[in-house]
C-alpha cells in the first residue's frame, strides 16, 4: 500500500510505502489527513528531494462504471471504479415538465421566453455532468499524486449514413468527448487508444475482463484503465494490486423546495434544506452509535444519517451525538479484492 505525500508548500511527490509513513509520523516529521477517504500525510520539514517520475492515469469511461487507474513505471498507486452520472438529463426534462405545468395553474411560475442558448456552441446538461464528473475525479487524484499523462480509451459514437451534421455535432457522446478531451490538454499530456489496442495490452499480461460490468471488481473496468497507463509509462512487472476504491456521486438538490408529487391531502411537503444550525448535507460525521456516517438531510424530528453504502440509519439524530468530520465530494467505498 502506498499513502500520497505532500510538502509544506502544497506540492504533491511520489507515494511512499504505509510502513515508511507511520514511521514519519511517529517522529513528528508529517502529519496524516484524509482526502475524501484517501489516507494521506503531508511533510513537516523540507523533503531532502522534490524530483518527481512519470504518473499516468488511464481511463475507461464506461455507460455505468466507469474506471480509473494511477501508475508509475514501478507500481500502481490507486485503482478507482466510479458509478457514472447519469441521471442529470433525466432530472433536467422533469423540472421542464413541472415548470410547463405551473404556467396553467393559479401559482408563482417563471414566463416563458425566448431560448437564449439557441444558435449557440453548448453542451447539454446530462452530457456535460456526465463527462464533467470524470474530470472532477481525475482533478480529485491530481490532488494526491504529481500526474503527468491521461490516458483515455477512445469511444466512439454510433454514425449515420450521410448524416454528417449529425456525427459531428448533435451525438452527445462525441460533443462531450471532445470538450473532455479539451480540457484534459489543458492540465496534461492526453493519449488515446482504441479498444483493441487495449485488448492487445491484456493479453499480453494474461488478463482477464469481467463479463459483469457492474461487479466492483478489478477485472470488470479497472483492467483497462491499468493497460491504459501501462501504455505510457511502461513497466516490467505485470499487475502489482487489484484493490479497487469504489466511489459514486452524491446526488444534490439546491432548489427542490418542496416534493414534486402532492401527497395525502393534496398538500406537496417540503423537500428539505441544504444547511440548519450550521451543519451542510453530505458533511461525514461519526457517530456515537453508528460510526462514520454523512448527514442526509434535515427534518421535523431530527437530522436523518446515512451510512457510506447509501442505507439509511436513523431520521432522528441529534447535533450532540456526532461529531463534525469533513465534506464530502462523494460517497466511496472498498470494493472486492480479486484472487490473483
Amino acid at each position: 500500500m502506498f499513502v500520497p505525500v505532500k510538502t509544506k508548500d502544497g506540492q504533491q511527490l511520489m507515494p511512499m510505502r504505509a510502513a515508511r509513513a507511520r514511521k514519519l509520523i511517529n517522529r513528528g516529521e508529517a502529519t496524516p489527513y484524509w482526502n475524501n477517504g484517501i489516507y494521506c500525510i503531508r511533510l513537516n520539514k523540507e523533503p531532502s528531494d522534490r524530483d518527481t517520475q512519470e504518473i499516468a492515469v488511464g481511463v475507461d469511461p464506461g455507460s455505468k462504471k466507469e474506471g480509473f487507474s494511477v501508475k508509475s513505471e514501478r507500481h500502481t498507486y490507486l485503482n478507482v471504479q466510479a458509478d457514472a452520472h447519469s441521471k442529470v438529463g433525466k432530472k433536467a426534462e422533469k423540472r421542464r415538465e413541472l415548470c410547463r405545468g405551473r404556467r396553467s395553474r393559479k401559482c408563482p411560475n417563471r414566463k416563458q421566453r425566448t431560448n437564449r442558448m439557441a444558435n449557440k456552441a453548448r453542451i447539454p446538461a446530462g452530457t456535460r455532468a456526465r463527462w464533467d464528473w470524470k474530470l472532477r475525479i481525475l482533478d480529485w487524484l491530481r490532488q494526491m499524486f504529481p500526474i503527468t499523462h491521461v490516458c483515455v480509451e477512445d469511444i466512439k459514437a454510433r454514425t449515420i449514413a450521410q448524416a454528417k451534421k449529425w456525427n459531428t455535432s448533435f451525438s452527445p457522446l462525441e460533443v462531450g468527448k471532445q470538450w473532455f478531451y479539451t480540457e484534459i490538454e489543458k492540465r496534461w499530456h492526453l493519449l488515446t487508444l482504441q479498444g483493441w489496442q487495449t485488448k492487445e495490452i491484456r493479453d499480453r499480461f494474461s488478463l482477464k475482463k469481467s463479463s459483469k460490468k457492474l461487479a466492483e471488481t478489478f477485472e470488470a473496468h479497472c483492467v483497462d484503465a491499468w493497460c491504459l497507463a501501462y501504455h505510457v509509462v511502461g513497466g516490467d512487472g505485470g499487475v502489482d494490486t487489484t484493490d479497487i476504491f469504489c466511489i459514486s456521486p452524491i446526488p444534490i438538490r439546491r432548489r427542490e423546495l418542496h416534493r414534486q408529487n402532492p401527497q395525502k391531502g393534496g398538500k406537496r411537503p417540503r423537500y428539505g434544506g441544504t444547511t440548519w444550525n450550521g451543519l451542510v448535507k453530505n458533511t461525514l460525521v461519526r457517530h456515537i452509535k453508528y460510526g462514520l456516517t454523512r448527514i442526509s438531510g434535515f427534518g421535523k424530528q431530527g437530522i436523518a444519517l446515512y451510512a457510506l453504502e447509501g442505507q439509511r440509519l436513523c431520521q432522528n439524530a441529534k447535533a450532540r451525538d456526532f461529531t463534525v468530520l469533513t465534506r464530502l465530494n462523494f460517497n466511496y467505498r472498498s470494493g472486492h479484492t480479486s484472487q490473483r
